[in-house]
């Protein structure tokens, strides 16, 4: 099953449309935007989570702020990196770079977007059999669904394959 159904013509409605648009008037109009759809969601066999390395992955632009680079949020076509830390990451060493949400819930209570103390303690409770030692985060604009595909998506699934990851829990921002 395609991650995306049709990518080659929401490609083409993407490039002739609102991509066109913006690379003529430096503008983005979101009237031109055709968000994909699929008439089936892409899915897998369920799974036993108590005996399952989990993996989170957030869009919410977190990186770890004293030796990562920001995601580049200001490029209204998208950054299309990851970043990777550790699960055990404090919640002080993070600062968030993605611009296309309000930071102050995340700010008061970082556990909106990073759920990693909450996912701990299912760990501990039984419910969850382990976190991945690193989680994924990546700034959750990008116009461009087949960078997504082609940019975001093998890192990730490098990473979930090398830490031996058997489900994801993604917090989108």
């Amino acid at each position: 099953m395609d991650i995306i159904e049709n990518l080659a013509h929401w490609s083409s409605t993407f490039q002739n449309g609102w991509l066109a648009h913006y690379q003529q008037t430096g503008k983005i109009d979101w009237k031109l935007y055709v968000r994909p759809k699929n008439k089936s969601a892409p899915a897998g066999p369920g799974l036993d989570l108590s005996k399952s390395r989990l993996m989170l992955i957030s869009t919410a632009g977190g990186y770890l702020a004293g030796s990562q680079a920001p995601f580049d949020a200001a490029n209204d076509l998208g950054d299309y990196s990851i970043r990777l830390f550790p699960s055990s990451t404090p919640f002080e060493a993070l600062a968030y770079a993605h611009t296309h949400y309000d930071h102050q819930a995340v700010e008061t209570d970082p556990q909106v977007l990073l759920p990693l103390r909450h996912l701990e303690d299912l760990v501990s409770e039984g419910l969850i059999g382990q976190l991945a030692p690193s989680v994924v985060s990546f700034n959750g604009y990008q116009p461009d669904v087949a960078r997504v595909l082609d940019e975001i998506i093998p890192p990730i699934l490098e990473v979930a394959q090398a830490e031996k990851v058997d489900a994801v829990l993604l917090v989108p921002a």
